[in-house]
């Protein structure tokens, strides 16, 4: 049987086929009849992926905090390795935002697709210091009533806390945390179910969506392309080697010199874990960290830090919006900001669990998760870079943290 990723391809090239069909069809008992099919199917597989989200989510970031546990000698350590990590995504989102903001892409586009979306988001509508303290309200619930009701904000929050308490309270906890770890495990097992509809579902999505829509959404995709490829690779080039060189006087040249098997893997495979061993390897011997710096900051950096992947959905969010016609303001753009950091924390490094965090920060701010269907067919071409941007961070911040560390020890 093909791989997964294979026949999502398939999936996709057979959606858009049937776009077009149903575009020279409109108006026939067969088009009306597969759209309104198609139609179904797209809300289904949507259905499912929200079904899943809550807990997953959840589950997610009480697990990514409670594994921070360090011993009592390398608290400087991670300490310093999660300011780095905060604050490189942090940039990383700014930059992705400023893109997004400069060069507009998908302005003026609306799709009649997302016209639910547009309207519930207008009748949200209100003024920015009202927005600001409900903002405020939403982020401390009832955790239950959080829960049931999924609002991602305040169930992030308790997550955190929980997380927090997790890690204070340390083995006395052990049962709750193992516990968390298999509810997790139990949720990305019903992903991967899920997820054998994936094919089926875009294919519906993409129907829907080129049935409905005409032929300049791909010029808009080539802008956003190339939006995000150009400030990913600003981030990687120019951001992350200037933050090294600030800290540690290392030179671009001679970071990327030792960097560049771990950089190439990267690129090739996609994906962070895949390429942890040669991230280690590189760092180590290439870079001359010490083994216990490197064995610490660099695994975690494969879960925790993902700059690349914070660029994109910051900016993957500004062009949803655009297309379905909403202008974020600065408050939504804040909410998009604080989930998107986040979201990453103990996200593993799956591609479907890659796709719900992009439905995450879409629904933190109301957007139509829809959108999945437009950006999961060029995710690929886009994830090359930014994969290779993540590690690069890991391997910066694992050169920082012994430099502060070794400063702070010497002092």
């Amino acid at each position: 049987m093909p791989s997964l990723n294979t026949r999502i391809l398939i999936g996709c090239a057979i959606g858009i086929a049937a776009g077009f069909w149903l575009t020279g069809a409109a108006g026939t008992p067969a088009a009306t009849w597969t759209l309104y099919g198609a139609k179904m199917a797209g809300n289904l597989f949507l259905d499912l992926l929200r079904m899943v989200l809550v807990p997953l989510v959840f589950a997610s970031i009480v697990t990514g905090v409670a594994n921070l546990r360090a011993h009592g000698q390398m608290h400087r350590v991670w300490t310093t390795t999660l300011v780095f990590f905060f604050t490189t995504m942090g940039i990383a989102i700014l930059i992705g935002f400023g893109a997004a903001n400069i060069f507009r892409p998908g302005e003026g586009l609306q799709l009649e697709m997302f016209a639910e979306a547009t309207r519930n988001h207008q009748a949200r509508q209100m003024p920015l210091p009202d927005y600001i303290a409900q903002f405020l309200r939403g982020l401390f619930q009832n955790p239950f009533k959080a829960l049931a009701q999924g609002e991602i904000l305040a169930i992030v929050m308790v997550a955190l806390f929980l997380g927090i308490a997790l890690v204070v309270g340390g083995e006395r906890y052990r049962q709750i945390r193992t516990l968390i770890e298999e509810l997790q495990e139990l949720c990305l097992r019903i992903v991967g179910w899920i997820m054998h509809l994936a094919p089926l579902g875009l294919a519906a999505l993409l129907a829907q969506l080129v049935a409905t829509q005409n032929a300049a959404l791909l010029g808009s995709l080539g802008h956003f392309i190339v939006v995000v490829t150009g400030t990913t690779l600003f981030h990687g080039l120019i951001v992350l080697p200037a933050i090294l060189w600030l800290f540690t006087r290392m030179s671009p040249l001679a970071f990327f010199k030792g960097a560049r098997e771990a950089l190439l893997t990267a690129f090739v495979t996609s994906s962070s874990a895949a390429t942890l061993p040669v991230t280690l390897r590189c760092t180590e011997q290439h870079l001359h960290v010490k083994k216990d710096v490197a064995s610490f900051v660099v695994p975690l950096g494969a879960t925790v830090n993902m700059d690349g992947t914070a660029l994109y959905e910051a900016a993957a969010a500004l062009f949803v919006a655009r297309l379905a016609g909403i202008e974020l303001d600065i408050a939504s753009q804040m909410t998009i900001f604080f989930v998107a950091m986040l979201g990453a924390i103990g996200a593993p490094g799956i591609p479907s669990v890659g796709m719900l965090s992009m439905v995450l920060v879409l629904e933190s701010v109301g957007l139509p998760t829809e959108a999945i269907a437009i950006l999961l067919p060029i995710d690929r071409i886009l994830d090359t870079t930014r994969t290779a941007v993540n590690v690069e961070g890991d391997m910066v911040g694992a050169l920082i943290v012994q430099k502060l560390a070794n400063r702070s020890e010497s002092a």
